[in-house]
């Protein structure tokens, strides 16, 4: 089964080794048939700490690394 990958914004930088990345979809809405934004935090893991808030980063899912990480930062879009 192929790795899902998700494409994001780095919200937080404050923990070692973890970055939380915001990740945004729109659906539609059941009664009004109106598309809304929803969002979702993720725990990844950043070996470098090289990611800072404000980054548009993918993430890539992998194996529990933590109680709250199991995704991990393949690259920057940015760069």
């Amino acid at each position: 089964m192929p790795k899902r990958i998700l494409q994001g914004v780095v919200v937080s930088d404050k923990q070692d080794k973890t970055v939380v990345v915001s990740v945004e979809r729109q659906v539609m809405h059941p009664v009004y048939k109106k598309f809304v934004k929803k969002s979702k935090k993720f725990a990844a893991h950043d070996e470098n700490n090289q990611y800072k808030v404000g980054d548009q980063v993918s993430i890539e899912e992998c194996r529990p690394i933590s109680k709250h990480k199991s995704w991990t930062v393949i690259s920057s879009d940015n760069a």
